[in-house]
């Protein structure tokens, strides 16, 4: 059974309440939650909160919710940890989708390409994202940035993660499928700021907003 994940705890420093702020006439956490409604591959769609607000509004929009035990709502607390808790309540899970909260912009059909990849690949697990070509300034001698290394950074956007290593409590394997995705869906919100950048890139690429 493949289960997509919503981790959406209710303290936040950065931007406190962002996972259920409204960010163009929905809660955050709603686009997320409709995403992976509406994805083909995926049975089906849980919230892990501690917060009843969130969860009330999880329940809106049509997750199901689980309830995040207090020591998994801190800010120690791990995303795989998280899974842990989740694997060992839903042991029918065999496949775990996990959807930041806080990446609410994805292109339709994003999520079952993410699986399908994933399943038809020899890979351990997958991640979305990027490859970064950043260098701490003063350790490059004005090299171009075109001919950095660079390294994949996972955006937060979709992750793909079978049960035995969710179980072992490991976050990764030794066979990545990097999935390098469109820019636009990139953006994650830690800030006000990111918000900002959200709500215009929401708008021009989100047909439905």
């Amino acid at each position: 059974m493949r289960l997509a994940v919503i981790p959406a705890r209710g303290g936040s420093k950065g931007l406190p309440g962002k996972n259920i702020l409204p960010l163009l006439g929905k809660p955050l956490i709603a686009w997320s939650i409709e995403a992976a409604l509406d994805a083909a591959k995926v049975d089906r769609v849980i919230v892990s909160t501690d917060s009843e607000e969130i969860a009330d509004v999880a329940r809106r929009y049509g997750a199901e919710v689980l309830a995040r035990p207090a020591e998994l709502a801190t800010d120690e607390a791990t995303t795989i940890a998280v899974m842990t808790h989740i694997a060992c309540e839903i042991p029918e899970a065999t496949t775990f989708i996990v959807l930041q909260p806080t990446s609410p912009l994805r292109d339709d059909g994003l999520i079952d390409s993410c699986i399908e990849a994933y399943e038809q690949g020899d890979c351990s697990n997958l991640a979305t994202g990027y490859w970064c070509k950043i260098q701490e300034f003063g350790t490059h001698n004005n090299m171009r940035r075109q001919d950095y290394k660079g390294f994949f950074y996972d955006d937060g956007n979709v992750y793909v993660l079978p049960r035995s290593l969710v179980m072992k409590g490991q976050w990764s394997g030794d066979n990545i499928c990097r999935m390098v995705i469109s820019r636009h869906q990139n953006y994650e919100i830690d800030d006000e700021v990111d918000f900002t950048v959200l709500e215009s890139l929401m708008r021009r690429f989100k047909t439905s907003a």
